[in-house]
Parts: C-alpha cells; sequence; structure tokens
C-alpha cells in the first residue's frame, strides 16, 4: 500500500479560535480515518500557519507518496478554482514523483445536504 496523505485545506481566519476548530477537525479525522490513509494534516490558505506549500513539504519530508488535498470550503470560488490548483502544480513542478488528487470541495458533497438537515433537527 502506497503511503497516502490527506492534506484538508481551509481559508485561515484572523480569529485563532476559527484556525483551532479545523485544526481540531483534522485531528477527529486523522482518529477515524482508515487504513488508506496513513496521515491527516491540515493547512491554511492564508491568514493561518502552516501555509500549503509548508504542509505539501511536511507531507513529502514523512514519506508521502500520494496526496489527497480536500479543499474544506463550501463554494467554489476563487480559491478553489485557481489558488489550490495553482499551489498543487507549483509543488508538482518540485515533487513530480508525489502524486496529487485534488477532490471535489465541501459544498459539492452529495451528502452535505443531509449533513445541514442533521444538524438543523439536532436539540440547541
Amino acid at each position: 500500500m502506497s503511503n497516502r496523505h490527506l492534506l484538508i485545506i481551509a481559508h485561515g481566519s484572523r480569529r485563532q479560535a476559527s484556525n483551532d476548530e479545523v485544526r481540531q477537525l483534522g485531528e477527529r479525522v486523522s482518529e477515524i480515518r482508515g487504513a488508506g490513509i496513513a496521515q491527516v494534516a491540515v493547512a491554511f490558505l492564508e491568514l493561518a500557519e502552516p501555509g500549503i506549500p509548508e504542509a505539501l513539504a511536511r507531507c513529502a519530508a514523512q514519506g508521502a507518496e500520494e496526496i489527497i488535498v480536500f479543499p474544506y470550503f463550501l463554494a467554489a470560488g476563487t480559491h478553489v478554482a485557481n489558488d489550490i490548483p495553482e499551489a498543487l502544480t507549483e509543488f508538482s513542478a518540485k515533487q513530480p514523483q508525489i502524486k496529487l488528487h485534488l477532490t471535489s470541495h465541501l459544498g459539492a458533497s452529495a451528502t452535505l445536504a443531509q449533513t445541514i438537515l442533521d444538524v438543523a433537527s439536532q436539540p440547541g
């Protein structure tokens, strides 16, 4: 089995608690990940660390052969459509031996509508 990593990319915030919330999500995903994912990491597009280049470099240093990149964004704005793919292209030019797979962004998930209804139906 290859050494597959999952990199969750969020926007980043000036509010530290928001960035910590994303880091905690990464930890929860890591706790429930299956055998097909060796490591789970988070990165931020701006305003928080690590940035995308640093997080990709860390995955490479940890022996990643493949990195699955998950944009933790609700809509396919400029960051999803341009900025993240550009960062991946730059990384691939430096590390062509590492396979990158960019998933759909969170908002495109077929299960998101049901998740919203599930959360909305829970008491306060």
